[in-house]
Protein backbone atom coordinates (compact mmCIF):
# COMPACT_ATOMS: atom_id res chain seq x y z
CA UNK A 1 0.00 0.00 0.00
CA UNK A 2 1.19 3.52 -0.82
CA UNK A 3 0.93 6.63 1.33
CA UNK A 4 -2.61 8.00 0.94
CA UNK A 5 -1.58 11.46 -0.20
CA UNK A 6 0.52 13.12 -2.88
CA UNK A 7 3.53 11.47 -1.22
CA UNK A 8 2.40 8.20 -2.80
CA UNK A 9 1.88 9.58 -6.31
CA UNK A 10 3.95 8.68 -9.36
CA UNK A 11 4.38 9.66 -13.00
CA UNK A 12 5.93 7.36 -15.60
CA UNK A 13 6.59 8.04 -19.29
CA UNK A 14 7.41 6.09 -22.45
CA UNK A 15 7.76 7.00 -26.11
CA UNK A 16 4.99 5.60 -28.31
CA UNK A 17 5.52 3.74 -31.57
CA UNK A 18 1.95 4.45 -32.71
CA UNK A 19 0.12 7.63 -31.73
CA UNK A 20 -2.37 6.91 -28.97
CA UNK A 21 -1.32 3.29 -28.38
CA UNK A 22 -0.30 2.84 -24.75
CA UNK A 23 3.24 1.78 -23.93
CA UNK A 24 4.15 0.66 -20.38
CA UNK A 25 6.25 3.40 -18.71
CA UNK A 26 9.98 2.83 -18.66
CA UNK A 27 11.10 6.03 -16.94
CA UNK A 28 9.67 7.69 -13.85
CA UNK A 29 9.70 11.43 -13.32
CA UNK A 30 10.37 13.10 -9.99
CA UNK A 31 7.73 15.74 -10.65
CA UNK A 32 6.69 18.66 -8.45
CA UNK A 33 3.15 19.16 -9.79
CA UNK A 34 0.90 17.75 -12.49
CA UNK A 35 -2.46 18.73 -13.95
CA UNK A 36 -3.32 16.06 -16.51
CA UNK A 37 -7.08 15.60 -16.82
CA UNK A 38 -9.60 13.88 -19.06
CA UNK A 39 -11.84 16.29 -20.96
CA UNK A 40 -15.13 15.04 -22.40
CA UNK A 41 -17.65 16.82 -24.60
CA UNK A 42 -21.25 15.82 -23.91
CA UNK A 43 -24.56 16.51 -25.61
CA UNK A 44 -28.02 16.24 -24.08
CA UNK A 45 -31.05 15.40 -26.17
CA UNK A 46 -33.44 18.33 -26.50
CA UNK A 47 -36.41 16.22 -27.59
CA UNK A 48 -39.80 17.26 -26.20
CA UNK A 49 -41.96 14.62 -24.55
CA UNK A 50 -45.38 15.44 -23.08
CA UNK A 51 -45.07 16.25 -19.40
CA UNK A 52 -41.30 15.61 -19.12
CA UNK A 53 -39.76 18.38 -17.02
CA UNK A 54 -36.20 17.05 -16.66
CA UNK A 55 -33.97 15.63 -19.42
CA UNK A 56 -33.47 11.86 -19.36
CA UNK A 57 -30.07 10.61 -18.23
CA UNK A 58 -30.21 7.95 -20.95
CA UNK A 59 -30.32 10.70 -23.59
CA UNK A 60 -26.96 12.21 -22.66
CA UNK A 61 -24.05 11.14 -24.87
CA UNK A 62 -20.28 11.67 -24.98
CA UNK A 63 -19.37 13.08 -28.40
CA UNK A 64 -15.62 13.70 -27.92
CA UNK A 65 -12.85 12.61 -25.57
CA UNK A 66 -9.42 14.13 -25.11
CA UNK A 67 -7.08 15.12 -22.30
CA UNK A 68 -4.61 17.87 -21.48
CA UNK A 69 -2.69 19.40 -18.64
CA UNK A 70 0.73 20.31 -17.32
CA UNK A 71 3.73 18.54 -15.86
CA UNK A 72 6.18 20.48 -13.71
CA UNK A 73 9.57 19.28 -12.49
CA UNK A 74 13.15 20.09 -11.74
CA UNK A 75 15.56 19.41 -14.59
CA UNK A 76 17.84 16.58 -13.48
CA UNK A 77 21.08 15.01 -14.65
CA UNK A 78 19.31 11.81 -15.73
CA UNK A 79 16.09 10.78 -17.43
CA UNK A 80 15.22 13.95 -19.37
CA UNK A 81 15.89 12.64 -22.89
CA UNK A 82 12.42 11.32 -23.77
CA UNK A 83 10.76 14.61 -22.83
CA UNK A 84 13.37 16.67 -24.70
CA UNK A 85 12.98 14.55 -27.83
CA UNK A 86 9.19 14.95 -27.74
CA UNK A 87 9.57 18.71 -27.36
CA UNK A 88 12.28 19.32 -29.96
CA UNK A 89 11.34 16.74 -32.61
CA UNK A 90 14.67 15.23 -33.67
CA UNK A 91 15.16 11.49 -33.20
CA UNK A 92 18.16 11.32 -30.90
CA UNK A 93 20.62 8.55 -30.06
CA UNK A 94 22.99 9.44 -27.21
CA UNK A 95 26.58 9.65 -28.42
CA UNK A 96 29.27 8.19 -26.19
CA UNK A 97 32.12 10.60 -25.53
CA UNK A 98 35.38 8.76 -26.28
CA UNK A 99 35.28 5.60 -24.11
CA UNK A 100 33.80 7.30 -21.06
CA UNK A 101 30.47 6.99 -19.25
CA UNK A 102 29.41 10.37 -20.69
CA UNK A 103 26.74 10.41 -23.40
CA UNK A 104 25.72 13.53 -25.32
CA UNK A 105 22.19 14.11 -26.58
CA UNK A 106 21.77 16.90 -29.15
CA UNK A 107 18.11 17.84 -29.56
CA UNK A 108 17.65 20.05 -32.63
CA UNK A 109 14.37 21.81 -33.36
CA UNK A 110 12.38 19.82 -35.94
CA UNK A 111 8.81 18.76 -36.73
CA UNK A 112 7.23 16.66 -33.97
CA UNK A 113 4.89 14.50 -36.05
CA UNK A 114 5.37 10.90 -34.94
CA UNK A 115 6.70 11.96 -31.55
CA UNK A 116 4.14 11.10 -28.87
CA UNK A 117 4.25 9.79 -25.32
CA UNK A 118 2.32 7.62 -22.96
CA UNK A 119 2.21 9.34 -19.57
CA UNK A 120 0.89 7.24 -16.72
CA UNK A 121 0.11 8.78 -13.38
CA UNK A 122 -0.72 7.04 -10.13
CA UNK A 123 -3.08 8.99 -7.89
CA UNK A 124 -3.40 7.69 -4.29
CA UNK A 125 -6.71 7.30 -2.52
CA UNK A 126 -6.62 8.13 1.19
CA UNK A 127 -6.70 4.36 1.77
CA UNK A 128 -3.30 4.00 0.09
CA UNK A 129 -4.70 2.35 -3.03
CA UNK A 130 -3.14 4.06 -6.06
CA UNK A 131 -5.45 4.60 -9.02
CA UNK A 132 -4.08 4.40 -12.56
CA UNK A 133 -4.70 7.05 -15.19
CA UNK A 134 -2.79 6.41 -18.41
CA UNK A 135 -2.73 9.30 -20.89
CA UNK A 136 -2.04 8.18 -24.44
CA UNK A 137 -1.07 10.21 -27.51
CA UNK A 138 0.62 12.90 -25.41
CA UNK A 139 2.12 15.76 -27.44
CA UNK A 140 4.14 18.55 -25.82
CA UNK A 141 2.65 21.83 -27.04
CA UNK A 142 4.94 24.08 -25.01
CA UNK A 143 7.73 23.98 -22.46
CA UNK A 144 9.26 26.67 -20.29
CA UNK A 145 12.63 26.39 -18.56
CA UNK A 146 13.55 28.83 -15.81
CA UNK A 147 16.20 29.43 -13.15
CA UNK A 148 16.81 32.29 -10.76
CA UNK A 149 19.11 33.20 -7.88
CA UNK A 150 19.11 30.48 -5.26
CA UNK A 151 16.82 28.18 -7.23
CA UNK A 152 16.69 25.00 -9.26
CA UNK A 153 16.46 24.80 -13.03
CA UNK A 154 12.78 24.00 -13.50
CA UNK A 155 10.70 22.87 -16.46
CA UNK A 156 6.98 23.16 -17.09
CA UNK A 157 5.47 21.15 -19.95
CA UNK A 158 2.00 21.78 -21.39
CA UNK A 159 0.58 18.59 -22.87
CA UNK A 160 -2.21 17.64 -25.27
CA UNK A 161 -3.42 14.03 -25.08
CA UNK A 162 -5.60 11.80 -27.22
CA UNK A 163 -7.32 9.96 -24.37
CA UNK A 164 -7.15 8.75 -20.78
CA UNK A 165 -7.21 4.99 -20.25
CA UNK A 166 -7.96 3.68 -16.75
CA UNK A 167 -7.70 -0.03 -17.63
CA UNK A 168 -3.90 -0.25 -17.81
CA UNK A 169 -1.77 -1.85 -15.11
CA UNK A 170 0.00 0.67 -12.90
CA UNK A 171 3.74 0.25 -13.40
CA UNK A 172 6.05 -0.15 -10.42
CA UNK A 173 8.01 3.07 -10.12
CA UNK A 174 11.80 2.92 -9.92
CA UNK A 175 14.11 5.91 -9.76
CA UNK A 176 17.81 6.12 -10.60
CA UNK A 177 20.10 8.21 -8.43
CA UNK A 178 19.87 11.71 -9.85
CA UNK A 179 20.43 15.33 -8.90
CA UNK A 180 18.97 18.62 -10.15
CA UNK A 181 20.70 21.39 -12.08
CA UNK A 182 20.68 24.69 -10.17
CA UNK A 183 21.65 28.36 -10.12
CA UNK A 184 25.13 27.65 -8.77
CA UNK A 185 25.88 25.83 -12.05
CA UNK A 186 24.33 28.41 -14.37
CA UNK A 187 26.23 30.28 -17.05
CA UNK A 188 25.01 32.85 -19.59
CA UNK A 189 26.91 33.90 -22.69
CA UNK A 190 26.07 36.16 -25.63
CA UNK A 191 27.95 37.21 -28.75
CA UNK A 192 28.72 35.92 -32.22
CA UNK A 193 27.63 32.30 -32.71
CA UNK A 194 30.38 29.92 -31.59
CA UNK A 195 32.40 32.60 -29.81
CA UNK A 196 29.97 33.85 -27.16
CA UNK A 197 31.39 35.52 -24.04
CA UNK A 198 30.24 35.57 -20.43
CA UNK A 199 27.43 38.00 -19.67
CA UNK A 200 27.68 39.63 -16.24
CA UNK A 201 24.92 40.61 -13.81
CA UNK A 202 22.26 38.06 -14.86
CA UNK A 203 20.04 36.90 -11.98
CA UNK A 204 17.29 34.99 -13.78
CA UNK A 205 16.77 33.40 -17.20
CA UNK A 206 13.72 31.82 -18.76
CA UNK A 207 13.20 30.25 -22.18
CA UNK A 208 9.83 29.14 -23.54
CA UNK A 209 9.28 26.97 -26.63
CA UNK A 210 5.76 26.94 -28.05
CA UNK A 211 4.75 24.42 -30.71
CA UNK A 212 1.41 25.35 -32.33
CA UNK A 213 -0.46 22.16 -33.20
CA UNK A 214 -3.86 21.44 -34.72
CA UNK A 215 -5.24 19.62 -31.69
CA UNK A 216 -8.85 19.53 -32.94
CA UNK A 217 -8.58 16.78 -35.56
CA UNK A 218 -11.81 14.96 -34.71
CA UNK A 219 -13.18 12.99 -37.64
CA UNK A 220 -15.89 10.46 -38.38
CA UNK A 221 -15.01 6.79 -37.90
CA UNK A 222 -12.69 7.60 -34.96
CA UNK A 223 -14.89 6.77 -31.95
CA UNK A 224 -14.89 10.37 -30.68
CA UNK A 225 -11.07 10.47 -30.47
CA UNK A 226 -8.70 12.82 -32.30
CA UNK A 227 -6.11 12.08 -34.96
CA UNK A 228 -2.50 12.99 -34.23
CA UNK A 229 -2.06 16.79 -34.05
CA UNK A 230 -0.10 18.40 -36.89
CA UNK A 231 2.06 21.54 -36.70
CA UNK A 232 -0.02 24.44 -38.00
CA UNK A 233 2.18 27.48 -37.37
CA UNK A 234 5.83 28.39 -36.87
CA UNK A 235 7.50 27.53 -33.58
CA UNK A 236 7.73 30.47 -31.17
CA UNK A 237 10.78 30.70 -28.91
CA UNK A 238 10.84 33.52 -26.37
CA UNK A 239 12.43 34.29 -23.04
CA UNK A 240 13.80 36.85 -20.65
CA UNK A 241 17.07 37.93 -19.07
CA UNK A 242 16.75 39.59 -15.68
CA UNK A 243 19.63 41.14 -13.78
CA UNK A 244 21.39 44.20 -12.46
CA UNK A 245 22.36 47.06 -14.76
CA UNK A 246 26.11 46.31 -14.74
CA UNK A 247 26.81 47.39 -18.32
CA UNK A 248 25.00 48.64 -21.43
CA UNK A 249 25.54 45.62 -23.68
CA UNK A 250 21.96 44.32 -23.56
CA UNK A 251 20.61 47.86 -23.46
CA UNK A 252 22.51 48.72 -26.64
CA UNK A 253 21.23 45.57 -28.35
CA UNK A 254 17.70 46.60 -27.51
CA UNK A 255 18.27 50.06 -28.94
CA UNK A 256 19.88 48.86 -32.18
CA UNK A 257 17.67 45.76 -32.55
CA UNK A 258 20.82 43.85 -33.47
CA UNK A 259 20.84 40.08 -33.16
CA UNK A 260 23.08 38.14 -30.82
CA UNK A 261 23.60 34.46 -30.02
CA UNK A 262 22.61 33.22 -26.55
CA UNK A 263 24.05 30.19 -24.77
CA UNK A 264 22.38 29.28 -21.48
CA UNK A 265 24.34 26.56 -19.78
CA UNK A 266 24.32 24.45 -16.61
CA UNK A 267 27.50 22.51 -15.85
CA UNK A 268 27.36 19.83 -13.18
CA UNK A 269 29.91 17.38 -11.77
CA UNK A 270 32.58 15.70 -13.85
CA UNK A 271 31.50 12.41 -15.43
CA UNK A 272 34.88 11.43 -16.91
CA UNK A 273 37.86 13.00 -18.68
CA UNK A 274 36.71 16.48 -19.77
CA UNK A 275 33.01 15.62 -19.89
CA UNK A 276 30.66 17.12 -17.31
CA UNK A 277 26.97 16.70 -16.63
CA UNK A 278 25.43 19.48 -18.70
CA UNK A 279 22.19 21.05 -19.85
CA UNK A 280 22.62 23.71 -22.54
CA UNK A 281 20.15 25.79 -24.56
CA UNK A 282 21.60 27.30 -27.74
CA UNK A 283 19.73 30.11 -29.52
CA UNK A 284 21.67 31.31 -32.60
CA UNK A 285 19.89 34.68 -32.74
CA UNK A 286 17.87 36.54 -30.16
CA UNK A 287 16.48 40.04 -30.51
CA UNK A 288 15.54 42.05 -27.44
CA UNK A 289 11.94 43.25 -27.46
CA UNK A 290 11.77 45.24 -24.22
CA UNK A 291 12.45 46.95 -22.00
CA UNK A 292 15.20 49.53 -21.53
CA UNK A 293 16.19 50.11 -17.88
CA UNK A 294 14.10 52.39 -15.68
CA UNK A 295 14.83 53.80 -12.22
CA UNK A 296 12.11 52.85 -9.74
CA UNK A 297 13.61 53.94 -6.43
CA UNK A 298 16.78 53.81 -4.36
CA UNK A 299 17.64 50.18 -5.15
CA UNK A 300 19.89 48.93 -7.93
CA UNK A 301 18.48 49.29 -11.41
CA UNK A 302 17.22 45.82 -12.39
CA UNK A 303 16.09 45.67 -16.02
CA UNK A 304 14.30 42.68 -17.53
CA UNK A 305 15.03 42.18 -21.21
CA UNK A 306 12.41 40.05 -22.96
CA UNK A 307 13.59 38.46 -26.18
CA UNK A 308 12.47 36.51 -29.23
CA UNK A 309 14.71 33.80 -30.68
CA UNK A 310 14.96 33.66 -34.47
CA UNK A 311 16.76 31.60 -37.10
CA UNK A 312 20.08 32.72 -38.53
CA UNK A 313 19.50 30.50 -41.56
CA UNK A 314 22.41 28.21 -40.72
CA UNK A 315 22.72 27.15 -37.11
CA UNK A 316 19.90 25.30 -35.32
CA UNK A 317 18.04 26.08 -32.14
CA UNK A 318 19.15 23.22 -29.92
CA UNK A 319 19.18 21.72 -26.46
CA UNK A 320 22.26 19.69 -25.49
CA UNK A 321 22.10 17.23 -22.63
CA UNK A 322 25.17 15.42 -21.27
CA UNK A 323 24.52 12.59 -18.85
CA UNK A 324 25.33 8.97 -18.15
CA UNK A 325 22.10 7.86 -19.88
CA UNK A 326 23.10 5.41 -22.61
CA UNK A 327 19.57 5.51 -24.06
CA UNK A 328 16.72 7.97 -23.91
Amino acid sequence: MAIGSGLGAQVGIAAESVYGTAVPPTKFIEFTKEGLQLKKTTAQSAGIAAGRLVPLASRRVVTQREASGSLEMEVTNKGMGVLLQSLMGTTVTPTQQASTDAYLQTHILADVFGKSLTIQKGVPLTTGVVTDKTFTGCKIVSAEFSCEVGGMLTASFEIDSKDCDETQTLAVATYPAMSPFHFGQMGVKTGAYGSETVRQGIRKVSVKIERPLATDRFYANSSALKAEPISNDQVKVTGSLEGDYVDTILDDLHTSDAGVSLVWDFTGPLIAATHYERFTVKLPVIKLDDAPPTVEGFDLVKPTFNFTALSDGTNPIAVEYMSTDETL
